[in-house]
């Protein structure tokens, strides 16, 4: 069993930044792979970010690729996504999700958190 909980969402004038956090509970592979996806209203889930538990390789999807950065802190079992220079487009709701595959689909990613809301002022 493996339970995600997200936190750190808020509400940010454009051009700031926030810092989302990922903390994993029970049973974590060092083989893991954890990633960011976000859904806003009438969207589909949208590909955020993605790495290795363990590993160095990072992928992010084409809106964010040069403002947002996932990062991890294995002591601590957190995942984190650095997001600067935010924008109205990225206010959505923040999944942080845990599988066994490399790819950026919802569905490559078994376990899901409940959600954090990010809301960016235009």
């Amino acid at each position: 069993q493996v339970q995600l909980v997200e936190s750190g969402g808020g509400l940010v004038q454009t051009g700031g930044s926030l810092r989302l956090s990922c903390v994993v509970s029970g049973r974590t592979f060092s083989r893991i792979f954890m990633g960011w996806f976000r859904q806003a209203p009438g969207k589909e889930r949208e590909f955020v970010a993605r790495t290795t538990w363990s590993g160095g390789n990072t992928y992010y999807g084409d809106s964010v690729l040069g403002r947002f950065t996932i990062s991890r802190d294995n002591a601590k079992n957190t995942v984190y996504l650095q997001m600067d220079s935010l924008e109205p487009e990225d206010t959505a709701v923040y999944y942080c999700a845990g599988g066994f595959y490399s790819g950026s689909r919802p569905d490559d990613f078994l376990y899901w958190g409940q959600g954090t809301q990010v809301t960016v002022s235009s």
